[in-house]
């Protein structure tokens, strides 16, 4: 059994798939530090199952889920990240993930959530999944209703600060479509500026006040 592992702190990583390879029989673990070798990696060891970080240096692990899905759509991954914003989580789930938990998960429910991805079945950890069914009850903000993944990913990436050019090399696009996406994202969301843009992100739970990782 094969794993790859994507996580840009290398403490971080190293640590997980140590915990991994110690919790999972015959488990090999390879390890990416950004979502270009997440990418490459998985076309060259074609792993079992994928645990992906969202927030890359270069490509953001939802990018580099579309990617890999793009190439094998039974490709299963597991988002493992600190966000629990639920837009967030959904949108991930979107890229065709099977699963999303966050990394203040328990050792266990990291394991269980591998083994049930491992076996092609979903796995959601279970606040977040409770959270995400009320959410559905009671329909989206309607704000961000019918807002597309690419328009999604560029609307967090400008609230959380991001520049268009860092924002272009991010989503391998041009400066120029980043900002044709600004302005009309700016128009759909009825928004004037980047920091009313700001305001509205928070409000929708997309962005938290606070240091976030």
């Amino acid at each position: 059994m094969k794993i790859l592992l994507t996580d840009d702190h290398a403490v971080v990583r190293q640590g997980y798939a140590s915990l991994l390879a110690a919790m999972l029989e015959s488990c090999e673990i390879v390890e990416a530090s950004n979502g270009w070798d997440s990418v490459t990696l998985w076309q060259q060891h074609r792993p079992d199952a994928v645990i992906l970080d969202i927030n890359l240096p270069d490509i953001s692990g939802m990018e580099a889920a579309r990617r890999i899905l793009q190439r094998d759509p039974e490709a299963r991954i597991l988002f493992f990240s600190m966000y629990d914003e639920l837009p967030m989580v959904q949108q991930a789930l979107d890229t065709g993930a099977l699963g999303y938990i966050t990394k203040s998960s328990s050792p266990e429910v990291l394991l269980e959530a591998v083994r049930k991805v491992l076996a092609g079945q979903p796995y959601v950890e279970h606040d977040l999944a409770t959270r995400l069914a009320m959410q559905r009850n009671g329909g989206l903000d309607p704000r961000l209703d019918g807002m597309t993944q690419r328009e999604f990913e560029i609307f967090v990436m400008l609230a959380r600060g991001l520049t268009p050019k860092s924002i272009a090399e991010q989503l391998c696009i041009s400066v120029k479509t980043v900002s044709n996406h600004s302005a009309l994202l700016k128009n759909k969301l009825q928004v004037a500026s980047t920091a009313e843009l700001v305001h509205l992100a928070i409000q929708c739970g997309v962005l938290k006040l606070g240091p976030s990782g």
